[in-house]
């Protein structure tokens, strides 16, 4: 069957190699003009694991207390932040701000009204005649001191010292996004039960477009926000400290390092590959035709991915450098095997030199592209949106890099004109037989040293986590790592987690006594009708709940007092927050001055205090939690373990009652599955990939002893990171399938030429001696290459890419050492082809 496939390649792909070339670049010419519209993608989903029922639930809530996206403007100035030409900027800031699009409002110090500026009584409160910052004659000193120590306000919209003020400019919330996202999510849920009709389906595949079309346009809007709000920001910049924060400007500029990263690094990688091809091969013709073959690969990839409007994410932008690896791996090991023949038969023809290195390589690029495929399609299952792209489009590429290869090499070849290859048939000056020499006379050292790696590197995977620090994936001195760090020191911290408490289905939190609640309806009605409305449940203000009562409100404050003893939380508001103001205003309250108090109080009142925090539909209350992402101490699934433990064992809710929810609970929901989808994954990647080398090599224990340094390559790398510290998360969980899939190639090209050579005189160690000289040689440049091309990515402000860079870097060194030291070592002592025929070498 083989043969006769081989025999159709030869006839249909090396007989024409003009026209099937001419096919080839008008297919990739046409799938290039799709490359300028080609996107990257920043959506929320990239957070988030594909799925999570706490998704669904956040997005509820999100709806339910009008949740909205912000930009956060940092304003610190050189003077007295309260003196009247500071606040004169400050207007003028903020009013440039609010006239931003699809600014919705603009919060304040200007705007928040004042309850301490000096006392205001209630019925200043009830009537609506509560100062600001703007009113005449304000006592800035009492100001100064009720931002400082206001429930409300404090480490809110100012600093405890009073030197750093936020602007908190509120996005109007996108109801068509949130429209298309639903209807998809629940069609989508649907198809996962296998209970979509084929209208549905049809359905289905227009929402999948319709949204992803329309997440392209919102970035595009939110970019230019962005853009915008950086306009005006940098204007104030002479006289203050400013940094602009906030999700929408953290998902620009995540993408702009992207882009950036790419065009650059891209360049830089390319720049690298091209000065060691030459320094390798001394000829242009051996540079450009492996770099032509790169390109044509990935113009291909990125066309095809544009043509079927497959989005590239922060994730799998790194795709276009993989694949440029493993092109250029193929093609290194063709073109060293090409060279060989022509320089051992100077005077064969190119059509027989062809053939014979196109039937020796076939078969173990084939299997090197199948293992490295089965490596990123282990991906596929993380649950994580981005990551499960990234997993496809390596799969879909790994093949397209093999086609390619087998396509455009051999027919350039037959095209080109002849020519006498540099080199001898004597390989003893070989660089790569010093491997082979160390393998033969410190064979011991190398499993002494192995073992101990080993040993190593399971302590090390160990000590691998999954927290991380957001803060970290940015440089110290980016806009976003320096606002991220202002906001948590100074303003309450970044991280939403909302903790949403239900009322006990059986058991209300406080009833009030039957006879109290008839005298004071009766009396209510005849006193306070004309003002309140009909009956007590009527009128304007504060909706009625059972968590509206002094008994509701004290056991939120008993978790709200909790959770801001938290090291690792900022800012906490609640209902809490309500009636401790209200204590402030009247002292000690009662339910009926409450209720009397909550059904008088203006909009601008409860707008702040109570509608974020209180659903009396669904009789149901909010605490809402910001979390210093900068905080040392900050384990997401410590705190929100302990956080639910304390609300239910100590303070006595039902587990029925307490939720949590926000991106806090969301992200660590996607970085905890990380070990269960992809750690454990990985032992399934490697029982599949021992089933393949046993057809391949037609031997158990070959196939154990080539597993064997790629089972110390992919720990020494896991084991490295958890040494290092590097957390495992949904940027670095990719390095592991690339360990495996670069560390595969190295030892099937290795085994199956060492196989080859061993077949000529059952000499172990002369085996050796010529597959390092060989075959070791492309393993080496290949290898050379690509670290040196991807430690061009360590100079990036992104610290993804850098890890991204110095982690491949080291996978290929680890395959390297394990291919060139450890394997060979292992078939010298175990002999898996049987015993020696002659005598030693």
């Amino acid at each position: 069957m083989g043969a006769v496939l081989f025999s159709l390649y030869q006839r249909i792909v090396l007989k024409n190699a003009f026209w099937v070339m001419v096919l080839l670049l008008a297919c990739v010419a046409w799938l290039a003009t799709y490359i300028p519209s080609m996107k990257l993608d920043a959506s929320a989903d990239a957070l988030v694991l594909e799925g999570d029922t706490s998704l669904e639930y956040y997005r509820v809530i999100s709806k339910r207390y009008g949740s909205e996206d912000f930009l956060l403007v940092t304003y610190q100035p050189n003077g007295d932040l309260f003196a009247p030409a500071q606040l004169k900027t400050l207007d003028e800031l903020r009013g440039r701000l609010a006239l931003l699009p699809n600014v919705s409002s603009v919060n304040s110090i200007l705007d928040v009204p004042l309850l301490q500026s000096p006392r205001v009584s209630i019925n200043q409160v009830t009537g609506g005649e509560i100062p600001t910052l703007r009113s005449p004659d304000i006592d800035i000193e009492l100001v100064k001191q009720e931002l400082a120590n206001s429930p409300i306000y404090k480490s809110l919209l100012t600093s405890t010292d009073g030197s750093t003020t936020a602007i908190q400019v509120n996005l109007e919330r996108d109801e068509r996004y949130f429209s298309l996202l639903n209807e998809r999510d629940s069609l989508r849920e649907k198809a996962a039960n296998d209970s979509l009709s084929e209208a549905e389906r049809a359905e289905l595949a227009t929402l999948e477009e319709t949204f992803a079309d329309y997440t392209a346009q919102v970035h595009e809007q939110q970019a230019e926000l962005v853009a915008q709000a950086r306009d005006i920001v940098k204007d104030y910049r002479s006289d203050a400290t400013v940094f602009l924060g906030g999700v929408p400007m953290i998902a620009v500029d995540m993408i702009d390092f992207v882009k950036s990263d790419l065009r650059v690094f891209g360049a830089g990688i390319l720049l690298f590959i091209v000065v060691l091809l030459v320094a390798i091969f001394r000829s242009w013709r051996w540079v450009l035709l492996p770099l032509s073959t790169c390109v044509l690969t990935v113009v291909f990839m990125l066309g095809l991915l544009s043509f079927l409007d497959w989005r590239l994410t922060v994730i799998s932008a790194n795709f276009v450098a993989l694949l440029l690896i493993l092109t250029l791996s193929i093609t290194i090991h063709l073109v060293v095997r090409f060279r060989e023949y022509a320089i051992a038969q100077p005077d064969a023809d190119r059509f027989t030199l062809v053939s014979e290195t196109v039937g020796v390589m076939l078969r173990p690029c084939i299997y090197t592209s199948l293992t490295t495929l089965v490596a990123f399609a282990s991906l596929v299952v993380s649950g994580i949106r981005p990551v499960i792209d990234f997993g496809w489009m390596m799969t879909i590429g790994v093949l397209a890099a093999l086609a390619m290869t087998f396509i455009v090499l051999p027919c350039v070849l037959m095209l080109l004109k002849p020519r006498a290859e540099q080199g001898s048939k004597d390989d003893s000056a070989t660089f790569t037989r010093y491997f082979a020499a160390a393998t033969e006379h410190f064979g011991k050292t190398i499993l002494v040293v192995s073992a101990g790696l080993l040993l190593l590197s399971v302590w090390g995977i160990t000590q691998l986590k999954v927290e991380n620090r957001f803060i970290d994936y940015f440089h110290d001195t980016t806009e976003i790592y320096q606002g991220m760090e202002t906001i948590d020191a100074e303003l309450g911290g970044t991280i939403p987690l909302d903790i949403i408490l239900d009322l006990p289905k059986a058991k209300p939190v406080a009833a009030k006594p039957a006879a109290v609640e008839d005298d004071f309806s009766s009396d209510f009605s005849d006193d306070f009708g004309d003002d309140f409305g009909d009956d007590f449940g009527g009128g304007g203000g504060a909706p009625q709940s059972e968590w509206f009562t002094v008994a509701g409100l004290q056991r939120i404050q008993s978790v709200h007092d909790y959770v801001d003893s938290l090291p690792e939380t900022g800012k906490v508001l609640s209902l809490a927050t309500f009636y401790e103001v209200m204590q402030i205003v009247m002292g000690n309250v009662d339910d009926l001055q409450l209720a009397l108090a909550a059904r008088s109080l203006p909009e601008s009142i409860t707008s702040i205090l109570v509608d974020p925090y209180l659903s009396a539909d669904v009789d149901q209350v909010r605490i809402s939690v910001r979390v210093k992402e900068t905080s040392r101490t900050l384990h997401r699934q410590q705190l929100l373990t302990d956080v639910r433990a304390h609300l239910i064992d100590e303070l006595g809710f039902e587990p029925e009652q307490v939720h949590l929810t926000g991106m806090l609970v969301l992200y660590n929901n996607m970085l905890q599955s990380l070990f269960t989808s992809q750690i454990m994954t990985l032992s399934a990647v490697f029982v599949a990939i021992l089933a393949m080398f046993v057809v391949l090599f037609r031997s158990l224990s070959m196939a154990f002893i080539a597993l064997t340094p790629n089972l110390l390559a992919a720990g020494a790398v896991l084991g490295g990171m958890g040494l290092a510290g590097i957390p495992l998360d949904m940027m670095t969980i990719t390095i592991a399938a690339i360990t495996v899939g670069i560390g595969v190639d190295d030892t099937i090209h290795y085994v199956h030429r060492f196989k080859a050579e061993f077949a000529q005189d059952q000499n172990y160690l002369a085996a050796m001696y010529r597959s390092h000289a060989s075959i070791g040689k492309a393993m080496y440049y290949t290898s050379i290459i690509i670290v040196f091309g991807f430690s061009i990515l360590a100079l990036s402000n992104f610290t993804p890419s850098i890890y991204f860079g110095l982690l491949t870097g080291l996978a290929m060194v680890a395959a390297l050492l394990g291919a060139m030291l450890l394997l060979p070592k292992l078939i010298l002592l175990l002999k898996p082809l049987g015993p020696e025929a002659g005598a030693k070498a």
